[in-house]
């Protein structure tokens, strides 16, 4: 029974959290347990094992959020550009990374060997992302980090597919920018449930 309310609170206390830092709240061995548990265990179709992931601390995620700056200066309007620097400062100001990747080459492998369901497995492929990075979204809070999802990709692929030496194949879904929250989530509001949720007995 703790473990279930465990499990509860985590979920309920995972947000969206920008103000972060790079103090770590557990060391980087725990940080790449918690992520390889979740690749290991996130639901795939077709048990496809599709998701991958790389793990960016120290000066490997400061890079990443340099490169980010640097690739999207080139494209951001000079007189707009203070907002989203700042922003990237944010996501800097942690102490690492997760890079979700999807591999094409499994999710192919699986529309030819399964024809009548190829048009799904790309959306399958997706969700599974969903779920991965979910769980290490809300293990990274049990452990004490704040974090969100961003989307900087397709902008910055071809940076961090050679910078890191990516497979050709892995797809590039999301950047989860974790730390210790500097500052908590704001308030949040909620759609009544009885318009989200229909139950039939």
């Amino acid at each position: 029974m703790t473990n279930t309310k465990d499990f509860y609170k985590a979920v309920e206390e995972r947000r969206s959290i920008y103000a972060i830092s790079k103090e770590q709240p557990v060391s980087d061995e725990r940080i790449q347990e918690v992520v390889e548990f979740a690749v290991k265990h996130a639901p795939t179709a077709f048990n496809s094992q599709s998701g991958r992931a790389i793990v960016l601390l120290g000066t490997n995620h400061d890079q990443l959020w340099d490169l980010t700056k640097e690739t999207l200066k080139a494209v951001v309007p000079e007189d707009k550009f203070s907002s989203t620097e700042e922003k990237l400062n944010m996501f800097k100001a942690g102490c690492g990374t997760v890079l979700f990747f999807e591999d094409e080459k499994v999710v192919q492998g699986l529309q030819e060997q399964f024809p009548l369901y190829a048009d799904n497995f790309p959306r399958w492929s997706q969700q599974s992302s969903g779920m991965l990075q979910y769980i290490v979204w809300t293990a990274l809070e049990q452990e004490g980090f704040g974090a969100t999802l961003q989307h900087y990709n397709p902008l910055i692929d071809d940076k961090v597919r050679e910078q890191w030496q990516v497979p050709e194949n892995w797809t590039l879904i999301a950047q989860m920018p974790f730390g210790k929250p500097a500052a908590p989530a704001g308030d949040k509001e909620f759609q009544p449930l009885d318009e989200r949720v229909k139950v039939y007995k």
